[in-house]
């Protein structure tokens, strides 16, 4: 007999059992489908920084999740920006209030996941491990998924959060819109010395010296640290990425111990894409998380920005099941696929727009980075400027109800 709950979360990644979450808050029946088995292992550290937002909608779809992230990850309480070895900007941040959220908090993925599966498990909220859809039909009544093992899920709504492969979003006939960074990055983790720690501070290099003016970030999260190197368009990726190149070049940038505590090495042209809608034609699949946009990391935009998405996907579904016409219905979906496509456009352009303040070659912007580093020492907003360029704008677009 087919499966029939009233929305099907394609994905067990962070951003669907987030879906899963809200919609179980909203007391609509729901149920995970996972290509993956059970237990999987997935490497790095990958997404490691939640804002405050985000914190604050996790416990507003599970209370305590939120405070459970914050508890888990660690917040640094200084950050540095350097340009050519020189500090230009630096912040304290203090202390959070007793019982109140921090700003933001930094922990592994596989950690995030794990509370959220805590979660999950406590709200007895179903997962089908092994079931990889391969084929949707989507009326105007609902929506039918095939998955690989033979069963068959009918539904009426499907929610898309199966990543930037997403299959889901390719059978609802939704195409994707955007560009590809032309540098590529080195992303390396390396695990904490716990009894000789680094200094628990974000640090970026504009032009490291010692790197021959390639960028450097230093981002703690809970256990270790994420060092990403941002290479030249000539270089030659192999001889920074492969676990030789990194133990050469790491010991250049930190400690040389660190070179023997590497963990995780990925290298990556970042895509800026945004799917060209995020609701298909009959307002039964909506996409959320890397199913519906690819941004470049600076900013932490990515996953802070597929977990709105998938609560407000949430809450559209919950609004169309109570309207009494299909008028109201569609018009739920279609607030929800709206608002988070403007979001989805605002956050690749200032992912963009942070990613060309820091590489930019054109003589203006190396002009900008310049004056603002010889001008931060007498006049600290330009030190500002240059801290918080490689992020983007920290405003999130007009006209939405979450941030990013």
């Amino acid at each position: 007999m087919p499966h029939t709950p009233a929305a099907l979360v394609v994905g067990a990644g962070p951003v669907g059992l987030t879906a899963a979450l809200a919609l179980h808050q909203l007391h609509v029946p729901v149920a995970i489908l996972e290509a993956e088995n059970e237990n999987r292992q997935r490497p790095g550290s990958r997404a490691i920084y939640l804002h405050n937002d985000t914190l604050r909608l996790l416990d507003s779809i599970s209370p305590g999740l939120g405070f459970v992230m914050a508890r888990h990850g660690l917040v640094w309480p200084v950050k540095r920006t350097l340009f050519r070895g020189r500090q230009v900007y630096m912040r304290h941040y203090p202390d959070p209030p007793s019982g109140q959220l921090p700003p933001f908090t930094s922990l592994p993925q596989v950690e995030i996941e794990r509370y959220l599966w805590d979660a999950c498990r406590a709200a007895a909220i179903p997962v089908h491990w092994g079931e990889r859809v391969e084929k949707l039909e989507i009326s105007g009544d609902g929506v039918k998924a095939v998955t690989g093992s033979g069963k068959t899920w009918i539904g009426p709504y499907v929610v898309g959060a199966d990543g930037s492969h997403s299959e889901v979003r390719r059978q609802a006939g939704i195409g994707m819109e955007g560009m590809r960074s032309a540098n590529t990055f080195i992303v390396v983790d390396v695990s904490e010395d716990v009894l000789e720690p680094l200094p628990l501070e974000r640090v970026f290099h504009y032009a490291h010296p010692a790197m021959d003016g390639r960028n450097v970030l230093f981002v703690p999260f809970s256990g270790g640290w994420r060092v990403d190197l941002q290479l030249f368009s000539g270089d030659e990726v192999s001889a920074f990425a492969e676990l030789s190149g990194v133990e050469g070049w790491l010991p250049q940038v930190m400690a040389a111990k660190y070179a023997q505590r590497v963990t995780w090495v990925s290298t990556y042209q970042f895509l800026q894409v945004v799917a060209e809608r995020l609701a298909d034609d009959f307002r039964r699949v909506l996409l959320v998380g890397e199913a519906a946009h690819l941004f470049a990391p600076f900013g932490a935009r990515g996953l802070n920005s597929g977990v709105s998405d998938a609560v407000l996907a949430a809450r559209a579904i919950a609004l169309a099941r109570q309207t009494g016409d299909e008028g109201g219905r569609l018009q739920a979906i279609d607030a929800f696929a709206e608002e988070r496509l403007r979001a989805s456009r605002y956050n690749r352009d200032a992912a963009g727009t942070a990613l060309e303040h820091i590489q930019g070659e054109s003589p203006g912007m190396r002009m900008k980075r310049t004056a603002g580093a010889l001008l931060a020492p007498v006049w600290n907003d330009f030190g500002r400027w240059l801290d918080e360029g490689p992020y983007g704008p920290r405003s999130g677009p007009p006209g939405v109800s979450t941030k990013y």
